[in-house]
């Protein structure tokens, strides 16, 4: 009877640690990958081998020796944004086109400038989550104030990229027929056509 209760608790010890899961982000393949902008990634002969810029997320990296104090800064995130516009925002994106060591961080960062009721026009990120909404989610922000407001967003991708709705359906390219965004938006064609003058 012992050696069945010891054998039933070894297994259940067994089955308990084969469920145990831990989570955590993997850890960067090289410390850091700044983005070489004069390379073309092809391939050149040196001492002797053939050797070619490392690729990752699609940005060739400098020789770590190569890598400026320039690199790793981006000066202009304290400047407010120019809100004179239809939106009344304006956007200051800081990923790795500003930063080219971002590359290979997977993170990068935004300022939303607003003035009174000015909005951040309903888009989504096709590769990055903003806040707490899900990947791909459409969403928007809308300063209900009578004063500037800025925001600041922290986006899961060095390159989140970004597609704003309004003008990806009504001003494409080429356009959408305005009688299928008629029955898409329940309204009629002269509404449809109205709003795409505007793009």
């Amino acid at each position: 009877m012992a050696v069945r209760v010891s054998l039933l608790a070894a297994a259940l010890l067994v089955a308990v640690s084969c469920f145990h899961a831990t989570a955590s982000d993997p850890s960067l393949l090289q410390d850091f990958c700044v983005v070489d902008k004069m390379s073309k990634g092809t391939l050149s002969l040196t001492d002797g081998y053939f050797a070619h810029k490392v690729r990752v997320n699609g940005f060739p990296c400098k020789d770590a020796n190569d890598a400026m104090v320039e690199d790793f800064f981006f000066s202009g995130l304290h400047m407010a944004g120019n809100t004179t516009n239809k939106q009344g925002s304006a956007v200051t994106p800081v990923n790795v086109a500003q930063i080219a060591a971002l590359n290979t961080m997977g993170i990068s960062l935004a300022r939303i400038d607003y003035a009174p009721f000015g909005q951040n026009p309903p888009h989504t990120h096709p590769r990055g989550d903003v806040f707490v909404f899900p990947q791909g989610l459409i969403h928007f922000q809308f300063n209900y104030g009578t004063k500037n407001a800025v925001a600041l967003a922290a986006l899961s991708s060095q390159n989140p990229g970004v597609i704003t709705v309004a003008n990806s359906v009504f001003g494409s390219k080429p356009s959408i027929p305005d009688d299928i965004l008629a029955k898409a938006f329940q309204v009629d064609k002269m509404t449809v056509d109205r709003i795409q003058a505007q793009f």
